[in-house]
């Protein structure tokens, strides 16, 4: 590992309706120093569509952030451990003055905390279940599992953490959605170059199915200029291959469950984050094949179903299938790093990073303008 390095990974903050209510950003930096620039360098790049959760995880929180031009819906998180560091305690001032919004971190639920303006707090819930000492908004971090999740919630506001990757969602083994089975029958079609009647008659026979693919072409993160009114406009301005990609999008939120916002977060995320990457080590043909690597490596999560199984209805590139399903071939090593970042320890994201020669700066602009990417999509 370089001896100076600054690297964010990220996970997301849930309500009790399992939507997405703030991105956490953990930037694990050398020192301050390098945590300033890092951050002063991606503000142009920052997420902006909800609040972000920043940690700066093992450096204490210090009046030195101050020369960062903080954006607004950003609360900084206070370790309880740091509250008795002269440093810390300025910052803290400070944002009292200026009302400035802050997160107290681990919090153990009872030990006592200076009066700020906290507008949220993040509790171990492996260490305190109950946050009812918590200022601010409390969130449970470290939950396991889907049933510790719902017991969680019982008590705290919301959860963070990627709880929801750990087991299929439930009752994904009984027949497959009438949506996703719709959207498996537009891929096909488009894969055979089908008339673009045959196409619309398929569509309409899923109103709600139609509606939220003219709400992904329509979205800021597509960047058209004109409102796309039909699928057959969708066609005539687009052309198929665009359209596979939103078709593909709407295969991973063909789910009902209440946790496939989150689910279809990290699919995009991870997608959109391959495909910025995929410059650096690809002709540009396969960015939209790693956009698809990225965006089905949840697809055992949202079926229940091994990779072999779940890609089996889908025409892909061999080299996708093998990143997916054997974890081998030339995307794997993207895809791995992908998910890297999903970790709160750094060590497997920067040895993968270095390994493949990924700079901090091109990781973290990278994942950031991926997260905010994904969330436009999913409002």
């Amino acid at each position: 590992m370089n001896t100076a390095f600054a690297y964010l990974t990220r996970e997301p903050a849930l309500n009790r309706r399992f939507q997405i209510t703030a991105n956490r950003l953990c930037l694990h930096a050398s020192t301050t120093e390098q945590a300033l620039q890092t951050l002063t360098a991606l503000t142009p790049h920052w997420p902006q569509s909800h609040a972000v959760l920043l940690s700066l995880m093992r450096l204490p929180p210090s009046i030195k952030l101050l020369s960062w031009a903080w954006p607004e819906n950003t609360f900084l998180e206070i370790p309880q451990q740091a509250l008795t560091i002269p440093a810390t305690q300025q910052l803290i001032a400070h944002c009292v003055q200026q009302e400035t919004p802050l997160c107290l971190a681990w919090y153990d639920g009872v030990s006592p905390y200076p009066d700020a303006p906290w507008r949220f707090s993040l509790v171990d819930w492996r260490k305190c279940q109950s946050p009812d000492a918590a200022p601010g908004v409390a969130l449970a971090w470290g939950v396991p599992s889907r049933a510790a999740a719902q017991t969680a919630l019982h008590h705290f506001a919301g959860v963070c953490g990627w709880f929801f990757l750990k087991e299929a969602l439930p009752n994904t083994q009984c027949e497959p959605a009438p949506a996703r089975t719709t959207v498996l029958h537009l891929i096909a079609l488009l894969q055979q170059d089908a008339e673009i009647a045959e196409l619309e008659k398929v569509l309409k026979r899923d109103v709600a199915l139609g509606y939220r693919l003219l709400r992904y072409l329509n979205s800021p993160a597509m960047g058209l200029r004109m409102e796309i009114t039909s699928f057959r406009h969708a066609v005539s301005i687009l052309g198929y291959r665009p359209l596979l990609r939103w078709l593909s999008v709407l295969l991973v939120h063909s789910h009902d469950h209440p946790e496939m916002p989150a689910l279809a977060q990290t699919a995009l995320t991870r997608a959109r984050y391959l495909e910025r990457l995929a410059a650096e080590f690809f002709d540009a043909d396969e960015a939209e094949a790693l956009f698809l690597c990225g965006l089905f490596s949840i697809l055992p999560q949202l079926t229940g179903e091994p990779p072999e199984v779940s890609l089996e209805p889908l025409t892909l590139p061999e080299a996708v299938k093998a990143a997916l399903i054997q974890r081998d071939g030339p995307y794997a090593p993207l895809l791995a790093l992908a998910e890297a970042s999903e970790n709160a320890s750094p060590a497997r994201l920067i040895a993968q990073a270095e390994s493949l020669g990924v700079a901090s700066a091109m990781h973290n602009q990278a994942l950031l303008e991926a997260l905010e990417f994904a969330d436009q999509i999913n409002q």
